[in-house]
């Protein structure tokens, strides 16, 4: 008998059950794990997440069956329900105990193998993923272009007071509405430019999109002023077309801003014009200033004068 031949034919014969031994120690040569959860999860009141995986065998072997699927969050295992319309997809609800900006998890997946008339248990696992949580994202502008001192509105989930617009990294002025929606006022930029919109606050910074801010023109009447401390004059903004909705905030600014006492300039949604009283303060020369309109910006000379004083009349008895 040759030893030696039984022995080659003992090893070739080892050699599957070998390999189907190997195959099945390892979970990722007979399953695959696909994480179907995203890596941004936008904040919801009721702070509850979904976790999705899917579990695709990978050999006949594998009893369908036996598939089991968990979610390990926080050092704690959850069961994942199959999803009834999908049969390899798995989900679990997690509710967030504590708020936080970021969830680490893995999947942890038992199965078993049939091989040989002989069954085994197997399990296949993840490496750990990150999820964050958003706390503020935008949808859109309501619009995405419009002339200087339009009120314009940005629509999303997660806003808050100390958020603030800006355009092109420079602030502007920012209206909170609400915690799904933000204002802001077009600012006075070079018109006939596109200009990248962001918001930044205690969230973080998030892009919004581009404003091309669009060249206008606004007439004032008078178109100088000369007044004494005290008295009032009423000074006419009239703009070409009729202000957008929300009105039209003209930035109006001096260089003498304790010889001119005046409120905001807003002319109403849908009207061209708005009417204000200027006050004069303490004497002085200077103008008054309007931004982003015309060849760039409009100037209003301004003269207020001391209160005038009555001349003294001749003395009795003279």
């Amino acid at each position: 008998m040759d030893l030696k031949r039984i022995s080659s034919a003992s090893t070739i014969l080892a050699w599957p059950a070998a390999a189907f031994a190997l195959a099945t120690l390892c979970g990722c040569t007979t399953v695959a794990l696909t994480n179907l959860t995203p890596t941004s999860l936008p904040e919801n009141p009721s702070e509850i997440y979904t976790f999705t995986l899917r579990v695709t065998p990978k050999s006949n072997a594998v009893l369908s069956d036996s598939i089991q699927s968990h979610v390990v969050v926080d050092g704690q295992t959850h069961d994942m329900k199959p999803n009834p319309a999908m049969p390899q997809i798995y989900e679990f609800d997690y509710p967030l105990q504590s708020p936080r900006n970021e969830i680490s998890y893995y999947y942890l997946v038992d199965y078993k193998v049939q091989g040989n008339d002989v069954i085994d248990a197997h399990q296949a696992y993840t490496d750990v993923s990150r999820s964050a949580i958003v706390r503020r994202y935008v949808l859109s502008l309501e619009v995405n272009r419009g002339p200087v001192g339009a009120r314009v509105g940005i629509l999303g989930r997660g806003f808050n007071p100390q958020d603030v617009v800006a355009f092109d990294g420079a602030p502007v002025r920012t209206v909170y509405e609400s915690p799904t929606s933000l204002g802001f006022f077009v600012p006075a930029l070079s018109p006939a430019h596109t200009y990248q919109v962001s918001i930044s606050g205690s969230a973080g910074n998030s892009p919004v999109g581009s404003f091309r801010i669009d060249a206008s023109s606004v007439t004032v009447e008078p178109s100088s002023l000369t007044l004494a401390s005290g008295q009032k004059q009423t000074l006419t903004f009239t703009v070409a077309n009729p202000a957008p909705a929300g009105g039209l905030l003209l930035d109006v600014t001096t260089d003498v801003p304790e010889s001119v006492i005046m409120p905001e300039v807003v002319i109403p949604e849908g009207q061209t014009s708005a009417s204000i009283a200027i006050e004069g303060g303490k004497p002085g020369t200077g103008s008054l200033f309007l931004k982003g309109y015309g060849s760039g910006e409009v100037t209003v000379p301004i003269t207020v004068a001391a209160i005038a004083t009555a001349p003294a009349g001749p003395l009795i008895g003279q």
